[in-house]
């Protein structure tokens, strides 16, 4: 990874804007600064972390436009080298014109993500806070931009670092028996050895069962309204949403395909997904509907099972019901403004919550109890609280690191050579190591940093 060169970016998105900000860091980037801008106070030197007014030049003198600037030189910077900002009207001609201008003296257009990158490499943050910048870009609820927002402090990054040197302590231990075989390790001390493994084995699980959590903080839970025709299903899209996004008829069948939006409930981000009605039909266009609601059910976090609460079952809820075996449902009793009869025993067992979808009745109780699917207790404050593990690259560095380190403790159990024991403990740093960036190949940093928008 080069980072000699001087890189360029505009940092705001592009369109018209009040204000528009070029990017520059890079050992060239006060040189190219002082290149083209004027400041209105003539100074010898620019201060750094000032904002200075001045006017921006062409290479021929001629005036570009009116802005404010500030340089930032290293370390005390983003990407801990000399960072210069301009700070432009926001307009893609005006932001444009200017990139040509820097890019004509010599600077290079930044790749996707590589300032952070260059704040990775260069020590700044570590590899979960780099993505943690991503997380809280892309945040789509308060609570998930809360979390991002504690692993960009580092709090995910202490706990790792936590890990990995309760994980050298065992390995220091180890590592002795081999350099002193004449003094072996004593029954006593591998005891010792094994409580403590356990005990960080109990830490490493307690962090990986949060990650359910935090997937669905992150990317949002994916809810899946399914159930026979004329049950409701779209008139309970349309509650939830606050608006008539689902047409709404007598007629079986309206629904053709799956209906998707977005929306944020009770604080968590949800995908909500509208499905055909399941029913056995030989409508080509309607049995392609029932085809992909089922598809639908494999992929769903949670299933809204609607039901007409008012009337008995149908063949069509029981086979409708029957698609959902093994999956996380919550049956819906749709229609409570009609009446309500007692519920099937095929049912009982089921979390159910009786609804009105047409008057809003229960709605609040439903919510309630989609919130408690996603945090358990239906307190969300827990995860501003503690550390939440929101990305799968951490969870199966975990899992790997758990592993090498049970089969670490069964080694001590059975009284193998120590060599054996530390080969699994030089696993278990590996893998921790790379959720923080120690030991991470470059081609799954080369992943993580092209998620990233040029310019951050």
């Amino acid at each position: 990874m080069f980072t000699d060169d001087t890189i360029i970016a505009p940092a705001t998105p592009p369109g018209e804007g009040g204000i528009g900000i070029v990017r520059l860091s890079g050992p060239g980037a006060e040189d190219l600064l002082l290149r083209f801008f004027s400041p209105s106070r003539v100074s010898a030197r620019l201060d750094s972390h000032y904002l200075y007014h001045g006017i921006l030049r062409d290479s021929s003198g001629r005036p570009l436009d009116e802005v404010m600037a500030v340089l930032m030189r290293k370390p005390r910077s983003y990407t801990r080298e000399d960072v210069a900002e301009i700070h432009c009207h926001g307009g893609n001609l005006v932001l444009r014109r200017i990139l040509d201008l820097f890019l004509a003296a010599g600077a290079r257009l930044a790749r996707p993500g590589e300032f952070t990158l260059r704040a990775f490499v260069n020590g700044r943050i570590d590899l979960t806070q780099a993505e943690a910048v991503i997380d809280l870009i892309r945040s789509r609820s308060q609570l998930a931009s809360d979390v991002a927002f504690t692993q960009l402090q580092g709090r995910l990054a202490v706990k790792i670092q936590e890990f990995r040197g309760r994980i050298a302590d065992l390995l220091a231990e180890i590592e002795a028996a081999i350099d002193f075989p004449e003094e072996d390790i004593e029954l006593d001390n591998a005891q010792v050895l094994g409580t403590n493994t356990g005990l960080l084995l109990a830490d490493m699980d307690h962090i990986i069962s949060t990650f359910d959590s935090g997937r669905i903080l992150r990317d949002g839970l994916n809810i899946l309204i399914f159930g026979r025709p004329n049950v409701g299903k779209s008139s309970l899209m349309n509650s939830l949403l606050g608006e008539a996004r689902a047409i709404v008829t007598d007629i079986p069948g309206t629904t053709r395909d799956t209906i998707e939006e977005e929306l944020i409930l009770a604080g968590i981000p949800l995908r909500l997904v509208d499905t055909a009605g399941i029913r056995n039909t030989d409508d080509p266009v309607e049995k392609e509907g029932v085809r992909r609601a089922r598809i639908k059910v494999d992929s769903a976090d949670l299933i809204l099972l609607v039901i007409d609460g008012s009337s008995g079952l149908t063949d069509d809820d029981l086979m409708a019901l029957e698609f959902c075996r093994g999956r996380d449902v919550l049956v819906v009793l749709n229609k409570s403004d009609l009446g309500s009869l007692p519920i099937p025993e095929i049912l009982e067992g089921l979390s159910l919550v009786r609804v009105s979808a047409l008057d809003g009745i229960g709605l609040d109780v439903l919510i309630q109890a989609i919130k408690e699917r996603f945090s358990g207790s239906g307190n969300a404050t827990d995860i501003r609280e503690t550390v939440v593990i929101t990305d799968r690259r951490h969870r199966q560095a975990l899992l790997l690191a758990r592993e090498a380190l049970s089969r670490f403790r069964k080694i001590l159990t059975e009284g193998l050579s120590p060599e054996f024991g530390a080969v699994e403990l030089h696993e278990a740093l590996d893998a921790v190591g790379e959720i923080t960036g120690e030991t991470t190949p470059d081609d799954i940093l080369d992943r993580i940093f092209t998620k990233f928008c040029i310019g951050k």
